[in-house]
């Protein structure tokens, strides 16, 4: 039963995220908060279907210190739903991740108009320069970004080197830094089958 119901939603993930590319695709040229309305309701969808489906509901603690308005979220990455489980818990998060992914046609096109801060990790010194303007910039916008510190999805417990970008932004900006801590990686790990 499991297998049948993890075939299940790994079927309708792929149409649904198809679809949300999709309509993304056709709102590059509106404003942002379009977008990020879009991936909002596509991610409580997501919640849903994760629920129906799977029988997995996720389930958000802590939620009281998390600040109104701009912040540094700092989390640990261990599944595909890390990536777009805060469109529900912010006001208008907005992902720092590397500029490869940006170069993926649609997928990061999509990323970009929802206001993603893409980062050349073989840039050296200008990139780390960049990144923090674009963090400043989206912070004094009144938004919060989310940074992966190790920059990529980890194993629940395996421990991997922060990226320098995530103490940056914290000695740059005047903002609240919050970590958050995370077992998605028990349920959706890397590689996977949910």
């Amino acid at each position: 039963m499991l297998i049948f119901r993890s075939v299940l939603f790994n079927a309708v993930f792929l149409v649904y995220h198809l679809a949300l590319i999709l309509g993304l695709t056709a709102l590059i040229p509106f404003p942002r908060v379009w977008s990020q309305g879009v991936v909002r309701v596509w991610t409580i969808g997501v919640k849903a279907i994760l629920k129906v489906i799977v029988g997995l509901d996720v389930e958000f603690r802590g939620l009281q210190n998390l600040p109104q308005g701009p912040c540094v979220i700092v989390s640990k990455h261990q599944s595909a739903w890390d990536t777009f489980a805060f469109y529900v818990l912010l006001d208008d998060p907005n992902y720092i991740l590397k500029k490869e992914l940006t170069r993926i046609p649609f997928w990061g096109w999509c990323a970009l108009s929802c206001g993603a801060i893409s980062v050349d990790r073989s840039g050296g010194g200008s990139a780390l320069k960049q990144l923090l303007r674009d963090t400043k910039d989206r912070l004094a916008k009144g938004r919060q970004v989310v940074i992966f510190p190790e920059g990529t999805r980890t194993a629940p417990g395996a421990r991997k080197e922060y990226f320098p970008g995530v103490a940056a932004i914290d000695g740059y900006t005047e903002v609240s830094v919050v970590p958050v801590a995370l077992n998605s990686g028990l349920f959706w790990g890397r590689g996977s089958f949910l």
